[in-house]
Parts: structure tokens; C-alpha cells; sequence
């Protein structure tokens, strides 16, 4: 019985793995090329309900399978890629032809501008954003001397690489001890917003009733802003549901809140700068100072803001 106990202490436990970068490459400014690593800074199936749908008749779960109008379901390694060039006619193409064309500086994150943040539209961001870190021995030093100069100068880089089979436009700002990158749209996929916008209309007292949202803003901003404090309190509701009808438990519905008896924009302005203003402007997302003093959520370092534009060379 020892013995066996001892057999069993003495395994090692796997080592735990880490997350797996989705892109490698070079990366490039001027004559300066280093290997870099891209991991997702979105932490997958984090902060979500997965629901299936299922039969209704026997719980099982509903699946969907590729099909072959000729030869039904089909595995993916029975699936090749191909582009129609004609109505039902295709040629097959395959992902290491299509890498082939590429040379090795579109492989590389190649950055040919440097912009100030302000001059960054956040219109463009896609969605998808990775962290970016040396990727071997040699890459420390000029990765570490790039995201200094960054730092330092205030400057965002932009460029472009390939990624999910297409040619990416970037940009590149430091972000604590790693780089930050986000893919962006290009300026031809986003739509012009006169295609959406309505014509101001008539407003009355305009300049008085800009003055008070003005006053709002300011009485509602802080310096203590922390973003962290924004949880999804509907996905914790769910979560408690889920929980209680396994349990054979109801649960109720969160009461409705009592919006308040508003006439007209200016009482709706009045009352807010009076402190009624029925919502929940709440204080969690602003630190008072002694926890801002005490809090363990790890910011990237921000330097501090140039008074006057670089000179011209």
C-alpha cells in the first residue's frame, strides 16, 4: 500500500500549457526586422453562455454536417478549396499554393507609418487584437528598444502582414511590457456615415441646452476611470437561472426599474444636473482615491503627453 502511494506521489504533473500564439513572423520598420509572436488578448468562450439547439421530441442535440448533393456527408479532408470561374465550373486551389505567392517581406508585419494616437480613428478596429511579444533570444533587445521608442515618441505604428488568408492593415501601439495589435477594416469597408445621417433638426434654446449637457459631462468625468469595474451582470442572472433549474429551483425576473417621469429634453437636462437622473451613473466605475492607491489590476504605463508636435526634420 506504500509502495503504490509512493508510486503515485511521485508522478510529475503535466506541465500546464500556455496559450498558443496564432501568428508568427517578422516584424519590420526601416532596415530593423525581428521574430515576433502573436497571441489573442480575447480570452475565447470567456464571459459567455454556450446554448445548443436540441429536438424537441428526444433532447438530442441538432448537428450540421457538410454535404455533397451527389454523395451526402462528407469529411473535412474530403473538402478541397477552390474559385468558381464560371458558372459551376471551379479551380481547386490550396493554402500552400496561395502561400507561395507571397515573398517574405508580405509574410512580415511590414510598419511604414507612425501616426500620434489622436490621429487614430477607433472606426476602423475590427474587433481582432493580439498581443505581440519577442519570439526567440534575438528578438529581446530590438523588440525591447522598439516598444521604448514607442513609448517614448507617443506614436501608434501602422502597417500591413498576411493573416487568415488575406493582406491585414494593422496598427501598433506599446501596451505595458508587449505591443498591442489590432487588425483593422480598410477606409473601402467602412460605410460613409452621410449614407445613415439625418439632418440636424430646428432646436430651441440650442446654446443653453448644449451648456447643460457640457455641465453634465464634466460633473460625470473622472480621472479614476477603471474599466475593469464593468462586469456583465445579465450573464451572472443567466448563469443563476441555469443553476436554479438544475436544481429544480425558479427563479425570478429582476424587477423593472422605474424610469423616470420625464416631459421634454430640458426637464430630462435639469433633473440630471440635479442629481435625478433615474439611471445608475454609478460610482463603481470611478475609484475613490484610497482603492486607486491599493488596486492590483496592472495598467500599461502611459508617457507622458508631448506639449509640442516633433519638429520637422
Amino acid at each position: 500500500m506504500a509502495a503504490a502511494h509512493r508510486r503515485r506521489s511521485s508522478r510529475r504533473a503535466a506541465p500546464k500549457r500556455g496559450p498558443r500564439a496564432s501568428w508568427k513572423g517578422n516584424l519590420r520598420f526601416g532596415l530593423v526586422s525581428f521574430s515576433v509572436q502573436a497571441f489573442n488578448a480575447h480570452i475565447q468562450g470567456e464571459g459567455a453562455v454556450a446554448f445548443h439547439q436540441l429536438h424537441a421530441d428526444c433532447g438530442r442535440r441538432i448537428r450540421y454536417e457538410k454535404h455533397c448533393p451527389v454523395h451526402g456527408a462528407v469529411s473535412n479532408d474530403e473538402i478541397v478549396t477552390a474559385h468558381e470561374y464560371a458558372k459551376g465550373k471551379y479551380v481547386e486551389v490550396d493554402d500552400a499554393e496561395l502561400d507561395a505567392m507571397r515573398t517574405d517581406a508580405e509574410k512580415a508585419l511590414t510598419l511604414d507609418s507612425f501616426i500620434e494616437p489622436e490621429d487614430f480613428d477607433p472606426l476602423y478596429f475590427d474587433g481582432r487584437m493580439y498581443y505581440l511579444v519577442p519570439d526567440g533570444d534575438a528578438a529581446l533587445e530590438p523588440f525591447a528598444v522598439f516598444r521604448r521608442a514607442l513609448t517614448n515618441e507617443d506614436r501608434y505604428a501602422v502597417g500591413q502582414f498576411a493573416f487568415s488568408g488575406k493582406e491585414q492593415v494593422a496598427v501598433v501601439r506599446p501596451y505595458g511590457d508587449v505591443l498591442h495589435l489590432a487588425l483593422l477594416n480598410y477606409a473601402a469597408e467602412i460605410r460613409d456615415a452621410a449614407d445613415v445621417a439625418v439632418d440636424e433638426p430646428t432646436i430651441r434654446n440650442v446654446e443653453k441646452k448644449v451648456r447643460m449637457a457640457e455641465q453634465i459631462i464634466r460633473s460625470w468625468e473622472s480621472d479614476r476611470f477603471d474599466f475593469a469595474s464593468y462586469t456583465d451582470e445579465y450573464l451572472e442572472r443567466v448563469r443563476d437561472l441555469i443553476d436554479a433549474k438544475l436544481k429544480g429551483r425558479t427563479i425570478e425576473a429582476p424587477e423593472a426599474e422605474d424610469e423616470p417621469d420625464v416631459v421634454n429634453l430640458m426637464d430630462a437636462l435639469k433633473r440630471s444636473l440635479e442629481g435625478k437622473h433615474g439611471g445608475r451613473r454609478s460610482e463603481r466605475h470611478t475609484l475613490p482615491h484610497s482603492a486607486a492607491a491599493h488596486r492590483t489590476i496592472r495598467q500599461p504605463k502611459k508617457s507622458a503627453r508631448r506639449g509640442k508636435k516633433r519638429r520637422a526634420s
